[in-house]
């Protein structure tokens, strides 16, 4: 596993994202309303405008991002260890994501790797 994200929900976007582009001396890679991405090394800042989660949406909370080969596997793994997989893999927009919680309730994504971003 590798960590490739930092995801931060809040109520004050422009605030948050204006707080990243000054500490980090630059703009966003990607922006849209209420979202930007800034890249630290191969660290994704994904900054989003926190919401009110409709039925099926995953929760607004900010979390790691861990990436993976196979997510499917990986999620296999965890739960032979005991680790309960609270949303089990996915794909979504961005790609295929399962989601747990560490012992203190904090969200956890796995993320599968692309091809595109294994080293090659």
């Amino acid at each position: 596993m590798k960590l490739v994200e930092l995801a931060y929900f809040t109520a004050d976007f422009p605030a948050l994202m204006a707080f990243y582009q000054r500490l980090l001396g630059t703009d966003p890679v990607a922006q849209s309303e209420g979202m930007a991405i800034f890249l630290l090394g191969e660290i994704k800042i994904f900054i989003h405008h926190k919401y009110t989660p409709g039925e099926g949406d995953l929760p607004p909370e900010n979390h790691i991002a861990m990436a993976v080969p196979d997510i499917d596997a990986a999620c296999r793994q965890l739960a032979v260890l005991g680790m309960a997989i609270e949303v089990p893999p996915l794909d979504y927009y961005w790609g295929r994501s399962a989601y747990l919680r560490d012992p203190d309730g904090r969200l956890v994504e796995l993320n599968q790797e692309t091809v595109a971003s294994q080293p090659g």
